[in-house]
């Protein structure tokens, strides 16, 4: 027998990545995970929200949820901004360091988001780092000691703008 081709490694795991991929997407979703089809909207805001349970993958203290600030999020820490729409929020306590992230949007400027979370980490102990932009993004980003990190990053579309903020902190710092 002649062979014509052979399957080299790389191609091989290509294949069977796409393979994993297709019967992934052909599965249902794990109990307890809302898929966008399934969401429901609330009486009160009309707004879908869905919420992530952990999966089996996932760290057992890892939760997010869309449309609202997720259970446990350490509002202290990342205050949501007054008047903002909370688009989603995470958190992961149970990682080295934790980490906290928020997305929300507000009607305006960005200069007023990064005007309100910079007060807000500078009161806890973080010290901005120079630097007011990436490209034409807005992002600033803050330490605190050795190890804690956070990053803001806003984008004005039509007159809205859509901030993301994310926090690796120790996990006291998390409350």
């Amino acid at each position: 027998m002649t062979v014509i081709g052979s399957l080299k490694p790389t191609g091989s795991a290509a294949l069977v990545a796409i393979a994993a991929l297709a019967l992934a997407a052909c599965s249902p979703a794990a109990p307890g995970v809302t898929t966008p089809s399934s969401a429901t909207s609330p009486q009160t805001s009309g707004q879908p929200t869905a919420t992530a349970s952990a999966s089996p993958s996932a760290s057992p203290g890892t939760s997010a949820t869309v449309g609202a600030l997720v259970a446990g999020f350490p509002q202290q820490l990342l205050p949501a901004m007054p008047g903002a729409t909370v688009i989603s929020s995470s958190f992961d306590k149970s990682a080295t360091p934790a980490t906290v992230a928020l997305v929300g949007s507000i009607s305006g400027p960005p200069a007023p988001v990064l005007e309100f979370y910079t007060k807000a980490l500078e009161a806890q102990g973080f010290k901005a780092v120079p630097g007011e932009t990436v490209g034409a993004v807005a992002s600033k980003d803050f330490v605190r000691g050795d190890n804690e990190t956070v990053n803001l990053a806003v984008v004005e579309t039509a007159g809205v703008s859509t901030f993301t903020i994310g926090a690796n902190v120790a996990a006291e710092s998390a409350k």
